[in-house]
């Protein structure tokens, strides 16, 4: 199965690139994610650069944890390659994703509605996986020049992170307040966890590792 989907992935990069929906980086890692081997009781961190960006394995040694990050990331691009990441029926799934959604100028209930058939088709067809849902991490408008597009979404962020968290109690989902853990007492990404203002550096892996520790037990 895994390599039909690696071939897969390779006709989608080969074919009609004008025509693709998602970025070259996208493809890329979606054909390498296919082309590995599925592995017992896996780990798998889902998400978007700031997922990407995590060493999981150095930072969860004793786990079998997979990195299933892709930079520029969204939730229908999620939706895209989930059959992947649900093939080796993991044990548990971290969901970080929408940041990049709200900076495309997609609204409040288009990024909950998909987060939640995110959810809904793990569940069903990887019915014993654990599933946890984090919210969206802060932003700091005042921390690098960069990124303008997503740290101007600051309330919306919060909005989307009050829906997101009653979704995860209809849904019977673990819900991981990230945003809580990760902003001040302004509700904006603490400067010490990020270089320019949306992702995150060494010390922000290292708190969120902090934050999920009990959950990887």
């Amino acid at each position: 199965m895994k390599r039909l989907f690696f071939f897969l992935g390779l006709m989608l990069v080969c074919l009609n690139l004008e025509a693709q929906t998602f970025s070259d980086h996208y493809y890329q890692r979606k054909a390498q994610f296919e082309a590995a081997p599925d592995t017992e009781d896996e780990i798998i961190f889902l998400g978007n650069s700031i997922t990407e960006g995590g060493n999981w394995e150095a930072l969860f040694p004793n786990k079998n944890v997979v990195n299933r990050g892709i930079s520029g990331d969204v939730t229908a691009g999620i939706l895209n390659r989930l059959s992947e990441v649900i093939s080796s029926q993991p044990q548990k799934i971290f969901l970080l994703i929408g940041t990049n959604d709200l900076a495309r100028g997609e609204t409040e209930s288009y990024v909950v509605d998909h987060v939640a058939s995110i959810l809904q088709e793990i569940k069903n067809e990887s019915e014993n996986t654990e599933l946890f849902l984090q919210n969206i991490l802060p932003v700091n408008p005042a921390v690098g020049d960069k990124f303008s597009g997503h740290k101007k979404n600051q309330q919306l962020i919060v909005s989307v992170n009050r829906v997101l968290s009653e979704l995860s109690k209809r849904m019977n989902i673990t819900f991981i307040d990230l945003h809580k853990n990760f902003s001040n007492s302004k509700g904006v990404l603490k400067p010490r966890y990020t270089d320019d203002g949306l992702h995150l550096n060494k010390k922000g892996y290292q708190k969120w590792k902090r934050v999920l520790k009990n959950y990887m037990r």
